[in-house]
């Protein structure tokens, strides 16, 4: 087995049992990135000098019996979190030049966990889309191929579809990633990956770059549960520098994993039985059901009446806070500036140049929402759709411990499909928004293949702040499933 076929718990007990190095694990990971990232465009930036300097000081710690959960594992940062003296672009022109000098919450966690950052990876623009179609940087592509149709270059799904892509390449061990309507999840779906949505608060926002502020959740992608649930529990924890930072304990996810579910209720919604869903994703959602009675748990019919109007409600808070986060982006302060005749000119070159076709789109229908006259009939009405939203799931949590839903509609599809057409593109996130709307924790598992071979997932949807069971109904999927990953890829 070569390095980066590892998982991070094989490597993080091979590295204290002295196997190897953490600059050996590196390397080899540094030399599939320089191998395979020309043609997967996974990476904005490698941070090869800066990876190799933390992996000597792994080593050093190590070496000195001083390790924590992550001491030497290599990982990627998706693009959308500040790295102090490292270039964040989340993805678009107008932060091309922008080097913070400061630490997001979660990477400093990382850090302080001994973690080797990797690179940052490739992103829709300011984390607004589901196909990574929309970055500035250029699309990225999915490691997995169609049996059938092995041309087709496919999607990763989006927005944190560069870190999906590095881990399935096994260009990074891990990643992290945000998911504001479905990005972490969707994502890991089309790749073969497990992917966790916190629930909100559970992980500090700041020093990320900011998309929706009420809906953007940091979390883990990785291609085991057991090690979303090691990346997990080093990002959480409560953060003073973030007014939405819940101060709750951090569980022990990773024991979370080694549990059985005998006696967990688990509840299938109706509402996710969506018309013209492929029914192979059908036969695999009752495929999971089955598998989870038979490992012991019951299965309960609960229904959640509000889901309908959860992508409706999506697409109108989301571009209202997207309207307002980025207004910042103005040429002055930081990012890239177009020259004008006034400050006006300035500010309309800056943003017209700087934000593409998507970013603008959602700029726009934000400040429509937002405007005077429609505040009331859009927005107002929206947030009061989220809150019968999140009663749903607070009603049907008093019936069950965790529901189970597909994560997608389909499989990965190719670059060029379905991207004519905006509607399309957003109904990716048809089973996602939900739970991103509420704030509770959810998952994506691989469970199985569609007829073309590609990876498909279920969608584990737990009570807020209860991970814990999230991670033991994925980890019971995950072994009742025996998904077979992506085998690993080479240079051609």
């Amino acid at each position: 087995m070569m390095l980066t076929d590892l998982t991070i718990a094989q490597a993080r007990d091979a590295l204290r049992a002295k196997d190897f190095t953490a600059v050996e694990l590196t390397m080899a990971h540094l030399r599939a990135i320089e191998a395979l990232n020309p043609r997967l465009n996974a990476y904005i930036t490698v941070s090869h000098a800066a990876a190799m300097d933390q992996a000597r000081n792994a080593d050093a710690q190590l070496a000195a019996g001083e390790t924590r959960s992550l001491t030497g594992i290599p990982l990627a940062i998706k693009d959308l979190f500040c790295t102090d003296g490292v270039r964040t672009t989340a993805g678009s022109r107008i932060l091309g030049p922008f080097v913070p000098p400061y630490e997001s919450t979660v990477t400093a966690n990382l850090l302080r966990d001994g973690a080797v950052f990797l690179g940052k990876t490739n992103m829709d623009e300011f984390a607004m889309g589901s196909s990574n179609m929309t970055s500035a940087y250029g699309p990225v592509e999915n490691p997995w191929k169609r049996r059938q149709d092995t041309a087709a270059v496919l999607v990763p799904g989006g927005s944190s579809g560069g870190s999906a892509a590095a881990v399935a390449a096994r260009l990074a061990m891990g990643a992290t990633g945000t998911d504001t309507g479905g990005s972490i999840r969707q994502p890991a779906s089309f790749c073969g990956l497990v992917g966790v949505k916190p629930t909100y608060g559970r992980c500090s926002r700041w020093g990320v770059v900011a998309f929706a502020s009420s809906l953007d959740h940091p979390g883990p992608l990785a291609r085991t549960v057991q090690d979303s649930a090691i990346l997990l529990g080093s990002m959480a924890g409560h953060d003073p520098k973030d007014s939405t930072s819940a101060d709750v304990a951090v569980p022990d996810f990773e024991a979370a994993c080694r549990r059985g579910i005998k006696g967990l209720r688990i509840g299938i919604p109706e509402e996710y039985c969506a018309d013209g869903m492929p029914s192979e994703i059908e036969a695999l959602w009752h495929q999971g059901i089955d598998w989870l009675r038979a490992s012991g748990a019951e299965i309960v019919d609960v229904s959640l009446p509000h889901t309908k109007y959860g992508l409706a409600t999506y697409y109108i808070v989301a571009p209202a806070e997207a309207s307002s986060n980025l207004s910042r982006y103005d040429g002055v302060r930081f990012g890239s500036r177009r020259d004008g005749e006034d400050l006006r000119d300035l500010y309309e070159r800056t943003r017209a140049e700087g934000f593409g076709p998507e970013v603008r789109r959602r700029v726009l229908i934000g400040t429509y929402v937002l405007s005077a006259g429609y505040y009331d009939a859009y927005y107002l009405r929206a947030q009061k759709v989220r809150a019968l939203i999140l009663k749903d799931f607070t009603d049907s949590f008093t019936q069950v411990d965790a529901l189970l839903t597909p994560t997608a509609p389909s499989a990965a599809f190719a670059q060029g499909e379905k991207m004519d057409d905006p509607i399309q593109m957003y109904l990716n996130d048809l089973f996602t928004v939900p739970a991103d709307l509420a704030g509770v924790p959810a998952s994506s598992v691989p469970v199985g293949l569609d007829r073309n071979g590609l990876p498909l997932g279920l969608q584990v949807i737990g009570k807020p702040f209860d991970e814990e069971t999230v991670f033991t109904v994925s980890a019971a999927l995950e072994r009742a499933a025996r998904f077979t990953a992506l085998p690993s890829i080479r240079a051609e």
